[in-house]
This record gives structure tokens, sequence and C-alpha cells, in this order.
């Protein structure tokens, strides 16, 4: 599994991650640690996590988000992702083999990052949180004191990188700009949405990045299972899948444009015979300008199909034929063989 330096943090990371959303909410624990030991087999070091996942935290949020009460979950452990990640890393005493990130929502006042941190590092029963990320921007909160209270936890030894998930370039770059005048530790990771319908950070946030050496690791690289192409309607949303556990996610790719895109992934996919799931992560991986790609996985066949597409060469005709650039008889008509 190729590795890639997170930033100037002087962690290394595999080019697959393991999103561990599904850890407790769509899979039991036992599933859950056949996976990560599959993962860690497999090469993939960076298992990404957070305090709100967790089959008892989804409830709360759909119950208190859209009014439903129908339990769907494996589990109503509140953080149930980063307990049973602990409970796997004190049974498999593999701490030093990954890289565990993990996140804090809500807002970010100096004794609420204080408290997450420390709740994290008991629920992950480790001594400390290699990469920490504010979840999402809060207009609510200081971003200095968030700053300032990440670079003491970084100097208290208790996080080795900080980084942010969800931000816009211009809120990247006012976080730098507070490190840099108060010479506290910067932001080394951006967790970013990408993917074949989401990819509004090729234009500001990695250019950003780039150019000040921040490692950028991408997420839902298959649109939430969206471009696996099992979504058609609001009516056959399969049981247990991750619209059926997040019903928001509809909202969100069930556009006609959205549509329009994933036919013409899916005629790419019956033309070269290869699975439109590892199309659509082979795309994410292609671009070379991320660190890492987050999959996330209910079964050992996808992390299987993540360490396979990560060594398929996805031509640049076959980009060109699903962003509607090009005909399917120019997109085929060389190299159209995966290896």
């Amino acid at each position: 599994m190729e590795q890639k330096c997170l930033g100037r943090s002087g962690l290394s990371i595999s080019r697959v991650g393991l999103g561990c959303v599904t850890l407790g909410r769509e899979i039991d624990e036992r599933l859950s640690f056949r996976l990560l030991d599959h993962a860690l087999t497999n090469g993939i070091n960076l298992l990404d996590t957070a305090e709100s996942y967790g089959g008892g935290d989804a409830q709360v949020h759909r119950l208190k988000t859209l009014g439903i009460s129908e339990v769907r979950e494996k589990t109503d452990e509140m953080h149930s992702s980063e307990k049973i990640i602990g409970r796997w890393l004190t049974s498999r005493r593999c701490r030093n083999r990954v890289v565990i990130q993990t996140k804090i929502s809500g807002h970010y006042g100096r004794s609420k990052i204080k408290d997450s941190i420390d709740a994290s590092l008991k629920r992950l029963k480790t001594d400390w949180i290699d990469i920490y990320l504010l979840h999402s921007y809060s207009d609510k909160s200081s971003l200095a004191e968030a700053v300032e209270a990440l670079d003491r936890a970084v100097q208290e030894g208790k996080i080795r990188a900080a980084g942010c998930s969800n931000f816009s370039s211009e809120q990247i770059g006012n976080a730098l700009v507070i490190s840099g005048s108060s010479r506290s530790e910067r932001f080394e990771a951006v967790q970013s949405i990408y993917n074949l319908v989401f990819r509004e950070i090729e234009n500001d946030v990695i250019p950003l990045c780039l150019e000040h050496n921040i490692g950028v690791i991408g997420y839902s690289p298959l649109g939430a299972g969206f471009l696996t192409g099992k979504y058609s309607t609001r009516d056959a949303i399969p049981k247990g899948s991750r619209f059926d556990i997040k019903p928001g996610h509809a909202d969100i790719y069930f556009r006609p444009d959205n549509f329009l895109l994933l036919e013409r992934l899916r005629k790419l996919s019956r033309a070269v015979g290869t699975p439109m799931s590892r199309l659509a992560l082979a795309w994410a991986l292609s671009n070379s300008d991320l660190t890492s790609v987050l999959i996330g996985a209910t079964s050992l066949a996808h992390i299987d199909n993540g360490v396979i597409a990560m060594g398929t060469k996805f031509h640049l005709s076959w980009k060109r034929f699903i962003l509607g650039r090009e005909d399917q008889r120019s997109a085929l008509g060389q190299e159209d063989q995966i290896k």
C-alpha cells in the first residue's frame, strides 16, 4: 500500500484510508473487528473516526432532525465508532501500526476542546491521537481560541497534528493567519468531500493546501454509495444502506444532473467490465494532489475494492467521457483495458 507524508506533520498515511463511520451503525462489533483486521493486513493504516460517529448518535440525530424514531443501527451505544476502535486496539495491540484520526463537533471553546480530546482518548484507549480535526466550521466559536487549544494539545502530547474538516479555503486561510501570527501549531490536514459529483475543492482548497504543504484527505469518494448505482428513487432505498440510515443524503444526491453523470459512469463500467464503485474510487485516487482517500466499508469486499482501485489506471479519456466531454467511442478507443 502506497503511503504519503501528511503535510509537515511527519506522519505517513496510506493513500487509502478506512472511514469508520459504519462501526456500530451499519455493522456490529464482530464484523467491525474483521474489517479493521483486513484493512491493516492490506496496508491501510489510516483510521478515520469522530466523537459523533456511533449507532446511538445516529439514532439521536435522526430523531432530533427528522422525527424518525425507528431503530436502524446495529447498536444504540453512543460514540460506538471510537469505542469499537479502542477495544480493537487493546485486543490487537497494534497502536503503533495505525494512524488514528478523530474529530470534535459543535462549538470549539478552549475547555470544550480539552474535554473532547480527553474523552476521545479514553474511548480510543490510547495515550495520543495522531490527527485531530475540527469537524466543521462554527461561526459561533472563536477560531483563534480553537487554534490555541489545539496548539496546547500538541505541546502536551495528546495530539500529534491538528486540522479541519469541511472548511472553505477562506476559513482554512484564516486559520493559517492566526497560527502564523501567534506562532501556534498550524493545521496539517484538511478533510473534504471529494467525488465525481462534488469536485469544488479542485478550484480553491487543493491549490491552497498545495501552496502551504497541507495534507488533503478526501472522503465519500462513492458519494455515500450513490456512485455505486444502487440508488434510483427515494422509494427504492435499500434497508440498512447509508441513505436509509441517514435519509438526508437523498436531498444532496438525487438531482437530474447527478443521475446523468451516474448513467455515463454506468456505461463506462459496462464497456470496460469494471464495477462502477471501483471506477469511482479509481477516479478519486487518480488525483495525486490528495494525500489519502477514505473508503467506508460494511464488508471485506469493500476494502478489497479500495485496494484494487488504488492500482487501477484511470485514463483521461474515461474522465472526459464521464464528465460529458467526450463520446463513448473516443473514450474507449485506446488503452481501454484496466490493468
